[in-house]
């Protein structure tokens, strides 16, 4: 597998121009805290999905100053090239754990350090956090709309060959039930999927230009068993049903649907192979499908779906909207307080709270220093655990199948408006506890 080796350079000139002038100035030891979180969810959607975390902590463990990245970098004094040349991340980074729910100014992400080993890593944390975050939370909302029903992930020619393979990664998160990338399915174990597209039809097409469906589909059946799903669209639908049954039989895995108005498409389909005998073949929908889309054939005798665009550019948010805000200074507390940017400065935590039935009520935001205690009468969980402490990363952290397990519990916890795909206030309300009065 070719891994990048150093991400060091995934960063903004302005990161290593502020370092310069803070090692110059004497400010680059200041002890700081900055802080991950974002104003508002995408689209005024009710509720936002956190993932890139576990790809977050290991583009930390490589943030690391080769001497060709140094050379290129001529506008640093010497002084501070020597300082990047044996740069480690000594700090302390906590957050929301992968999976999780997220709201405006839920503290996703605490980091703990110099100002000089703080401050440059902004810009690889906030590339991973709001591409991945953007995808996983798009990708849920589809989950949901899916009603128990498998969906498989084929974005990847819809964006950045590496993107493909990331966004692949937080649409499982999120309860994608596979892939059709390769890398993704190596990189991370994720289920692979895939068939044959419609160059394969028109591939097995007569020397005399007709078409020759039957003899694609059992080319395709041969290579890949009964079980296969064929793709019936090319030409004819009905007749694509057709010969698809004729030639693998009533036993034949599932046909695929790619075009049309796929609501009524499906209804003909399910009859027509209900009446070939074809029972337990499953109908497999695609076409530039979104959570809406999805959420429109719920009562269609559809049994699986897959998406590509929408899901690789986050389904109308390709980016979370989330900043990295300095908090702290030497412990004291520092806000922006620009008209619409205002924050609440300091390090926090975070709880939420939950009624007897389970369903989560609001999220509340302390001072680090001053946890609420028992803040109310309801049941509450804390968000915020441990991700890196002196430099190295924290043992026990969850892996990709834990994480996926984690978010579907959580998604369970907000109450039903939370799950509506319509745009309103987010599903559970953040509340600021411990602050003083402005």
């Amino acid at each position: 597998m070719n891994e990048q080796p150093s991400t060091a350079f995934l960063t903004d000139m302005y990161e290593l121009t502020m370092l310069d002038a803070s090692i110059k100035d004497g400010t680059h030891s200041r002890q700081c805290v900055f802080e991950v979180f974002a104003r508002k969810l995408p689209n005024e959607r009710r509720y936002g999905v956190v993932a890139g975390t576990g790809r977050l902590i290991e583009a930390v463990e490589k943030f690391r100053f080769t001497e060709d990245q140094l050379s290129t970098a001529d506008f640093l004094s010497e002084e501070t090239r020597e300082y990047l040349r044996n740069y480690r991340f000594t700090g302390h980074i906590d957050g929301y754990r992968e999976g999780e729910l997220y709201f405006p100014y839920s503290p996703i992400l605490t980091v703990r350090g110099t100002f000089a080993e703080c401050c440059i890593l902004e810009t690889v944390i906030l590339s991973i956090l709001n591409s991945d975050s953007a995808i996983a939370s798009a990708a849920s909302r589809m989950v949901t709309a899916a009603d128990g029903r498998p969906i498989m992930e084929m974005g990847s020619r819809r964006t950045n060959e590496q993107a493909a393979v990331t966004g692949a990664r937080a649409a499982y998160i999120a309860g994608f039930g596979s892939t059709s990338n390769m890398e993704a399915s190596l990189r991370y174990g994720i289920p692979a999927s895939g068939t044959a597209a419609h160059a394969w039809t028109l591939l097995h097409t007569n020397p005399d230009g007709t078409p020759n469906e039957k003899a694609a589909f059992k080319a395709q059946i041969d290579s890949l068993g009964v079980d296969t799903t064929l793709l019936v669209d090319t030409y004819d639908i009905t007749q694509g049903v057709a010969n698809a049954v004729e030639v693998a039989g009533p036993e034949l895995g599932g046909v695929r649907i790619d075009s049309g108005d796929l609501g009524i498409m499906s209804r003909r389909v399910r009859a027509q192979l209900d009446e070939l005998g074809a029972y337990n073949t499953k109908i497999i929908v695609s076409s530039d499908l979104d959570e809406f889309a999805i959420a429109g054939l719920r009562s269609d005798p559809v049994d699986g779906y897959g998406v590509g665009t929408s899901v690789a550019t986050g389904s109308g948010a390709p980016t979370a909207g989330m900043v990295y805000k300095l908090v702290e200074v030497d412990g004291v507390p520092v806000a922006k307080r620009s008209s619409g940017k205002q924050m609440k400065g300091g390090a926090k935590g975070a709880l939420r709270t939950y009624r007897g039935s389970g369903v989560a009520v609001d999220e509340i935001v302390y001072p680090l220093d001053k946890h609420p205690g028992t803040p109310t009468t309801l049941d509450y969980r804390e968000l915020v655990v441990p991700l890196i402490r002196d430099g190295e990363v924290v043992e026990g952290l969850d892996d990709l199948e834990a994480t996926r397990t984690h978010l579907a519990k959580q998604r369970e916890t907000l109450p039903w408006e939370g799950l509506s795909l319509s745009r309103d206030e987010p599903a559970i309300r953040t509340r600021f506890v411990g602050f003083p009065e402005e």
